[in-house]
């Protein structure tokens, strides 16, 4: 039983065996409720020809849910201490997200983001009474947990003054101003890092990371599941089969390719974490629309929706692609030497072009496994590692 309330002392960074605790699985299944409407608002907008505006939107959407998700998991990281308020505050955050993910429907149909920001503030405040109860108890980073404090609270006042009281703005204008909420969101802890970085666990947040990568990978093993339903009623259609076969291939490459040989986060480096925690957006939403491309193919095998083959099996390149080059820009090219540093960019211009030859979906699943031969052969070779590929 946790006690009811006792100081937010910093946690110790080197701390043996760190874990992630059943409160951020918790907060992690809520999480995915919330990247599973994102993903939904996009698969429908393509299906319904709405393809920019889809894309857009599922961009906006996912930033709220993952820079809160970061933001948080960072915390933890540094300071949980599983007392009853910090469990509370958790379940307030989980709340946001919640309310976040009922408003992505709403966004998607009228472009009104009012209810999103609605539970990306709810969010935000409760991140807010945690940085003031660090500052509180942790006297050496006093002005690093105040600048989080008063820095978040300022960007969520533009939150609300721009989109709240404003909704519903023409399409543009949303987007600019989202834009501007986007970089100033991000600057906060550029600038309260700077005065004392918080003592974040490096193993544990690797393994954090690590799980959501996961969560949205599965995104991509439902969309199989689909495929495959479709042949529920006795009828062989090798078309879904293909489909599901190729999900298959895919999705454990990119597994494979997250989870290497090399560390991912080799050092406790301010500006290199940054890099890496921050170009994780990248690898996330990539990987979560790869499941909502081969959803959009189901749907144009099975005749519903106005998309084109083409544009389904580019649904799937484009997001495999960039989870490549996403890999690339927070880990390889930091990790790797020789020609398994460009490995991964390497094998993703074949993954983009594959969709323009007679084999389309086998060209993406076959160049993006071939990836994982290739880097692992080559970081073999070039760092003497007894087991490519392992962990």
């Amino acid at each position: 039983m946790s006690l009811l309330y006792r100081p937010l002392i910093a946690r110790n960074p080197a701390e043996a065996h760190r874990a992630a605790t059943p409160l951020e699985l918790l907060f992690d299944l809520v999480s995915v409720i919330a990247i599973a409407a994102a993903a939904a608002g996009l698969h429908h907008a393509v299906v319904e020809a709405h393809t920019f505006e889809g894309v857009i939107t599922f961009l906006m959407a996912f930033f709220a849910i993952w820079w809160a998700w970061m933001n948080y998991t960072w915390f933890a990281s540094a300071y949980d201490n599983d007392d009853m308020v910090f469990r509370l505050l958790t379940m307030v955050i989980m709340a946001g997200s919640l309310t976040m993910a009922a408003g992505i429907n709403v966004l998607v149909e009228t472009g009104d983001l009012a209810m999103v920001v609605i539970g990306y503030v709810i969010m935000r405040v409760g991140m807010i009474a945690f940085w003031l109860r660090a500052a509180a108890s942790d006297r050496k980073r006093q002005a690093t947990a105040i600048a989080y404090a008063v820095g978040i609270g300022l960007v969520q006042i533009f939150w609300i003054v721009a989109f709240i009281p404003l909704q519903p703005l023409a399409a543009p204008v949303n987007y600019g101003l989202f834009l501007v909420g986007v970089v100033l969101e991000l600057t906060v802890p550029v600038i309260a890092e700077r005065k004392s970085t918080t003592p974040w666990h490096r193993h544990h947040i690797i393994e954090r990371y690590g799980l959501l990568n996961i969560i949205v990978l599965g995104e991509t093993l439902l969309s199989g599941a689909m495929s495959l339903q479709q042949l529920a009623d006795g009828t062989i259609d090798f078309a879904f089969i293909d489909v599901a076969v190729s999900a298959l291939v895919i999705v454990f490459s990119m597994w494979w390719l997250y989870f290497s040989a090399e560390d991912h986060l080799e050092t406790s480096d301010l500006n290199r974490a940054l890099i890496w925690g921050y170009g994780h957006y990248i690898i996330f939403a990539s990987g979560a629309a790869v499941g909502v491309g081969f959803a959009i193919l189901v749907d144009v095998l099975s005749g519903h929706g106005h998309a084109s083959l083409m544009a389904g099996t580019y649904a799937v390149a484009v997001p495999v692609a960039l989870y490549m080059v996403g890999l690339w820009f927070v880990r390889d090219r930091f990790t790797l030497k020789g020609s398994a540093r460009f490995s991964l960019p390497v094998f993703a211009v074949p993954v983009l072009l594959a969709p323009l030859t007679p084999v389309a979906l086998e060209g993406i699943a076959g160049a993006v496994a071939l990836s994982v031969i290739s880097r692992n052969c080559l970081a073999h070779r070039a760092h003497g590692i007894r087991n490519p590929g392992s962990h």
